[in-house]
């Protein structure tokens, strides 16, 4: 435990003082595969399972799709993959050399594992470095073309791929989702720690599953404890969006159909980013 504090947190390399950066033997920054040109990244993070980080990555891709920017997603949830299922995607095109990612109906390229293997229900039992491994690979090794955006849906935790992620994929900015209960939030906070130790700018907060508004009596009732407004700060940060508890963005995401979405969200991303529009 006594050498905890003389190891840096980026390379794992014994130093005095600081790690200086031509001793510093973290790894490098990587380039996209082929000739792609992605503007900025963005990676969806909760560090807490079950908070509906998928859902929101899938969201934000859909809403700047609508304001006409050019969007990917790379589902770094390897053991557990959801986006395809949600935008209704099987496989991808076949290609020589660098993969291809699959394309949406409204032109949001994706690529994850699922829609490498033969079933979408086959289990992938891998060690953590593997994991982290397919990751770049989904970055190096597929031609994502010319996007605005590039979101990258997270895993739980702050492991193998979070890691990976934020020491050598250039990330822009962290969106981190939570949910009003107080264990979430706990677990979450670590993330939002990981990112100030390696440095990772964040963006701010996307409270999910705030509240379920009666279809009947129309009263907000916020199930999973207080929830917080949109424009609130939030430890320190500003909180982007909240979202209720919603029955028909459910089934939508259940049946393939998540662009048939009319929520709209995240309006101020490219503001944050000072991205503009390049297709209609």
């Amino acid at each position: 435990m006594s050498n905890q504090s003389n190891e840096c947190s980026s390379c794992g390399e014994m130093k005095e003082g600081t790690c200086g950066g031509e001793k510093c033997s973290a790894p490098p920054k990587l380039y996209p595969g082929g000739q792609s040109k992605i503007a900025r990244v963005i990676a969806v993070m909760s560090g807490k399972g079950g908070v509906g980080k998928s859902s929101v990555t899938s969201l934000m891709a859909v809403n700047l799709r609508k304001m006409g920017y050019r969007v990917g997603i790379l589902d770094a949830d390897i053991t557990g993959p959801s986006i395809p299922k949600m935008f209704g995607v099987k496989r991808v095109p076949p290609n020589q050399g660098l993969l291809l990612p699959a394309i949406s109906q409204k032109g949001i390229k994706i690529m994850s594992l699922n829609l490498l293997l033969e079933s979408e229900d086959e289990p992938v039992i891998w060690r953590g470095p593997i994991i982290a491994g397919a990751v770049k690979q989904f970055w190096t090794d597929v031609n994502w073309g010319e996007l605005d955006y590039l979101l990258l849906d997270m895993p739980p935790g702050t492991g193998d791929v979070p890691l990976t992620v934020m020491q050598q994929i250039p990330v822009d900015g962290i969106v981190v989702v939570t949910s009003p209960q107080d264990l979430a939030v706990m677990v979450v906070k670590k993330a939002v720690r990981m990112a100030g130790i390696m440095e990772t700018p964040l963006l701010g907060y996307v409270q999910n599953m705030a509240y379920f508004s009666c279809p009947k009596c129309g009263d907000r009732l916020e199930i999973f404890g207080k929830a917080l407004a949109k424009g609130d700060t939030f430890d320190a940060l500003p909180v982007l969006e909240v979202l209720a508890i919603d029955p028909k963005f459910t089934q939508l995401c259940d049946n393939g159909r998540v662009e048939e979405s009319d929520i709209n969200a995240f309006e101020e991303i490219p503001n944050l980013l000072k991205v503009k529009s390049q297709v209609s």
